[in-house]
């Protein structure tokens, strides 16, 4: 069963958005006082309206009228302009506090563990970090203002209401039951029907990534058709709970049209008496009718809005879940290393309980050792690659680089450089230059460093000959890099990052035959003189690493130099065998 990430809950998301909020505090202030400026203008044109229907009635003069419309007129400007600087002021407090949410979600993400994403789905990780920013930013530039507009004039325009004469208030008043009653018929069923539509998202996503990622795998199983069922289900499935939404949120309207219906009719019974009792004119009348007319639009907009604000409300839960996991805590009792000794102690990793991927593994790797790890799939070699490299919390046990926990090392020299370096078979070329790609893992690299880099693993030449060398552009929609290039550019990382200790998982794995003997000597020079674990795809690997290490059902069943284990004639020597095509040699005699 699929496990989604954490999301936080409605009072967490506030208070963090408080928090984000109150950093900029003098951009809130004027926004504030912006949208109340703008609320009191609005009150002038109904009031002044009504003062026209006095003037006429009773005889006035023209320069009453005109009077009158140039209050109106001014009134106009000042909403105007008061609007679209407070529309200005929000966005100078919410969009950075947006980003700094957006970044502080990002980054408690990109510090997941693996398995917490694969079990949760990259779909739900993908749809947080892009679908749920696109609509709470979409809701702070649209959603907020008019929301925060609306709210005000409902205030104010019901304390005009109150000013013309209490008992036209107190009719306009009686409709709010109605209001009442239909937000609480809303809210409570509404607010589970929006985080099911943005879970449901999130699973159409998952299965969408899946079927563009493991396009060729389906293709190749003959599994194409069943997968596209999977995601036609899941399509449909979000697109039944939109259209659920959709009806729900229009048989909310109509219970607001009902409430419109019954307020206005009071507010004008209530006015024809007054003014048949001759304690109210009918520019007063007018101007209450007009006041609460006035309300149906923000109260339209402030109920209509909640349609927006639950939808938004429910992406900043998801994306706050994200943002308040715990931070990364910095090393504590830190030292710089110098001795570069890998140690793994008992080491045991579970993915589910019981069944450990990795059982009981101790391993030591003295500074500058090579050690190649083989065994048939499913040995627990990468997960024995990912505890090193601080991918994976191991269930037990502990890793250790110069005799410390390894996540309590820092490494001297440059700030920022890693203890434990980590490539994988799956390498990511961001847009960007190829210097960009470069100096990810070390931003103050010089240009003779980054030379130096790509001549060390072999790609000087080939970068080189690119359009614009260094600084030809990769990446999406950019110049196309083959599997073997964006993997050099990853161990040029490697090389420039300048890691204590690192891990090699199957880097070698995505190149053909063309490509496997660059990269292999691009993996060879990057280890050298380096401490460092290599999960050996090609055992042609093995052959060249210092010590090699065979994994069996997550245990370590043999260790030594590649000829003497091939001389034993045990489990790795059977596995040299059939990659070599040699017979293998007979058992050493003990």
């Amino acid at each position: 069963m699929t496990t989604l990430l954490p999301r936080s809950t409605p009072r967490e998301a506030a208070r963090l958005t408080l928090t984000l909020l109150r950093r900029r505090r003098l951009d809130v202030a004027l926004t504030a006082g912006l949208y109340v400026l703008v609320g009191l203008a609005g009150l002038v044109a109904p009031w002044q309206l009504g003062a026209v229907v006095d003037t006429v009635a009773e005889g006035g003069s023209r320069d009453d009228v005109v009077r009158s419309a140039l209050w109106i007129l001014g009134a106009g400007v000042v909403v105007m302009v008061g609007t679209a600087l407070a529309t200005g002021r929000l966005a100078r407090a919410g969009e950075p506090a947006l980003a700094e949410l957006r970044e502080q979600a990002l980054d408690r993400a990109l510090h997941l563990d693996g398995a917490t994403v694969e079990e949760a789905g990259s779909g739900d990780l993908l749809s947080r970090v892009g679908d749920d920013v696109r609509l709470v930013a979409q809701s702070l530039t649209e959603v907020v203002p008019l929301l925060v507009g609306s709210a005000l004039a409902i205030v104010l325009t019901a304390g005009g209401l109150f000013a013309l004469d209490w008992r036209l208030g107190l009719a306009g008043l009686l409709t709010a039951p109605a209001y009442v009653r239909a937000l609480r018929w809303y809210l409570p069923r509404s607010a589970p029907l929006y985080q099911r539509e943005r879970e449901a998202n999130g699973v159409r996503a998952q299965a969408f990534l899946t079927g563009v990622h493991g396009s060729r795998t389906l293709r190749a199983h003959g599994l194409s058709a069943a997968h596209q069922e999977q995601v036609d289900a899941a399509s449909w499935a979000s697109a039944r709970i939109s259209l659920d939404v959709v009806g729900f949120f229009t048989r909310f309207g109509l219970r607001l049209n009902r409430a419109e219906l019954v307020g206005l009719l009071l507010v004008l019974v209530a006015g024809f008496l007054l003014v048949r009792a001759g304690e109210a004119s009918v520019g007063e009348v007018t101007a209450a009718g007009l006041y609460f007319h006035r309300l149906f639009n923000p109260i339209g907009a402030v109920l209509f809005l909640f349609d927006a604000a639950q939808s938004a409300g429910a992406s900043l839960t998801r994306l706050a879940g994200l943002a308040l996991l715990p931070a990364r805590v910095p090393p504590h009792g830190t030292r710089a290393g110098t001795d570069t000794t890998l140690e793994v102690r008992d080491l045991t990793h579970e993915y589910a309980e019981g069944r450990p991927a990795v059982d009981g593994v101790s391993l030591r790797v003295p500074a500058g050792q090579r050690v190649a790890v083989v065994g048939a799939s499913g040995a627990g070699k990468t997960t024995l690659g990912s505890v090193v490299a601080g991918r994976l919390a191991p269930t037990r046990g502990e890793v250790l680089v110069g005799g410390l926990p390894a996540d309590r090392v820092v490494a001297p020299g440059r700030a920022g450089r890693p203890t434990v370096a980590l490539v994988s078979q799956e390498v990511h070329v961001f847009t960007g230059s190829v210097r960009d790609n470069l100096t990810l893992a070390h931003p103050g690299a010089e240009e003779a460093e980054v030379v130096d880099a790509l001549d060390t693993i072999g790609a000087l030449g080939w970068v080189r000959a690119l359009p614009e060398g260094l600084d030809t552009a990769v990446g999406a929609a950019a110049h196309p890099l083959t599997p073997a290039q964006a993997q050099q550019l990853a161990l040029a990382r490697v090389v420039l990052a300048d890691p204590l200790v690192v891990v090699l998982d199957e880097a070698t794995a995505e190149a053909g035959s063309a490509g496997a003997r660059d990269l292999e000597a691009a993996a060879l020079a990057v280890t050298r003189g380096r401490t460092s674990l290599t999960i050996a795809h090609r055992l042609t690997q093995a052959a060249s690493a210092d010590r090699v290490v065979v994994m069996a059902a997550g245990r370590v069943v043999e260790d030594g130099p590649h000829d003497d284990l091939v001389a034993a004639g045990g489990p790795y020597a059977r596995l040299w065998a059939a990659w070599s095509g040699t017979e293998p040699a007979p058992p050493a005699q003990l």
